[in-house]
């Protein structure tokens, strides 16, 4: 790669997973539309993230990054945002206060429409169409009409995500992040389930706490930290039209920030090292993750590295393994040591979904909750082993009470999937089990710190 770069360089490499519009003038309209309009993040935000990052790569803090596969414009409502960030604080106070650790709350939210897929075409009985791309690109109902890919639907997916960015924007600062309303997080239908009590249990706790802190003249009138928190937003970067027309220079610094989120990622299908996605991402100045499996090797993780963190910033770069619970002991031990070896700073998260994908016998496509755990647990031993830290986990999950990911206290089993499989494109977690993965989660980091914890990062809300 070259150093020459701008926010369109990528238009001169190979690009993968692109939709292809029918009617390119209407594209490059649309694109013109959304260079004009309102940046949705701001360059003090993303900052702000790549300093908590920062802390994760240095072992002092966690990074909890959850939400939608795939964000729905038809279920686009207040309910359900408010209920996905209530069940996202659940799981930061337990990481929080029973793993005694620092938290970076990062939603899979406000800007995650597109999906890249196996397949560019789907076939039902004899009709052949584009595949479902996300809300972004085209429709999810199968018909000739539906799939064809439409570039107004971008100007739809930024006007959601502005709508969603300032619902979350008062949700953590309004005053419904304040730790005195621990008890009132908790969803409905998980209030009598074993990780709705085991959470009750820690609420009360956390309660006495903040009394007696009240008593010493502690109070969250007067402790910005106790009532309000921070919270990110992240997307995969797939469609970079869309991305590019959302770049734009900080009147501060001069540099090029991604102003459609504060954390991108690049996923697995896309990370060529000459192609689009990672020219677009080495020039934008925000946190980027790359998903890595069982294809990468040590020398083109090393190469990766160096184009997209060359300076060696921390907080920069973070690396998401989804490997499956059967393949992970045997690569991210190689891949862990080749980054030691070179000496480069990185974040590493565990995606504990993609690998363990499975297709139940009822045809449903869901994941086994004990696979997703068993993930997790060996990608925190192999760190541990290793000497590196396991700095967090990248999770699709949702507020609703969903049934397509198998197991769980529950015991979800095959027969239960078509009661509420909701999603459109990939199996969730629902609250109760993404609880209960924070529960487990934070039992591993407690039995790891050995020393007590960092002081707490500034101004990020409740020890974070």
């Amino acid at each position: 790669m070259t150093d020459k770069w701008s926010p369109s360089s990528w238009r001169e490499k190979p690009v993968l997973q692109s939709p292809h519009y029918p009617d390119l003038d209407a594209l490059r309209e649309t694109e013109s539309q959304l260079a004009e309009f309102p940046p949705l993040v701001f360059a003090g935000e993303v900052r702000r993230l790549k300093s908590e990052l920062a802390e994760v790569a240095h072992g002092n803090a966690f990074l909890l990054q959850g939400g939608d596969c795939a964000e729905s414009f038809a279920e686009h409502n207040a309910n359900n945002i408010r209920d996905f960030f209530r069940v996202l604080l659940q799981m930061a106070v337990v990481l929080t206060f029973a793993g005694s650790c620092p938290v970076v709350k990062v939603g899979r939210i406000a800007g995650q429409f597109a999906k890249p897929r196996s397949a560019p075409t789907e076939t039902q009985g004899d009709e052949e169409l584009p595949s479902y791309f996300g809300d972004i690109i085209n429709s999810i109902r199968f018909d000739r009409d539906g799939r064809q890919p439409d570039p107004m639907r971008m100007l739809m997916a930024y006007r959601q995500a502005a709508a969603t960015l300032n619902l979350l924007r008062a949700f953590a600062q309004g005053g419904y992040a304040n730790l005195e309303h621990v008890h009132q997080w908790t969803l409905g239908f998980i209030e009598d389930s074993p990780a709705g009590e085991k959470y009750d249990e820690l609420a009360g706790r956390i309660s006495e706490a903040l009394g007696f802190m009240r008593a010493c003249g502690i109070s969250s009138d007067a402790t910005p930290k106790l009532r309000s928190t921070d919270f990110f937003t992240s997307h995969e970067a797939l469609l970079l039209g869309y991305e590019q027309a959302l770049t734009r220079i900080d009147s501060t610094s001069g540099e090029w920030y991604d102003t459609s989120g504060h954390f991108l990622w690049i996923g697995e299908r896309t990370r060529q090292l000459e192609n689009a996605h990672v020219e677009f991402a080495r020039g934008i100045k925000n946190p980027i993750g790359v998903k890595i499996g069982e294809r990468m090797g040590e020398d083109e993780l090393i190469r990766l590295i160096d184009i997209l963190n060359p300076a060696d910033e921390a907080g920069r770069l973070t690396l998401i393994t989804r490997f499956g619970a059967g393949h992970i002991a045997k690569h991210l031990p190689r891949l862990v040591r080749a980054v030691q070896r070179e000496g480069r700073t990185v974040v590493w998260s565990c995606d504990p979904m993609h690998g363990n994908t499975v297709k139940a016998a009822n045809g449903y496509k869901t994941r086994p909750f004990d696979q997703i755990l068993s993930e997790l647990e060996q990608f925190m031993a192999i760190h541990e082993a290793e000497g590196t830290h396991a700095g967090g986990v990248h999770f699709e999950m949702t507020g609703q009470n969903v049934t397509e990911c198998l197991g769980g206290q529950h015991q979800l089993g095959e027969a239960d999937l078509s009661s509420r499989y909701h999603t459109h494109c990939d199996p969730r977690l629902n609250a109760d089990q993404a609880l209960e993965l924070a529960f487990q989660i934070a039992d591993k980091l407690k039995a790891r710190r050995v020393t007590p914890p960092p002081p707490a990062m500034p101004a990020a809300g409740f020890g974070v």
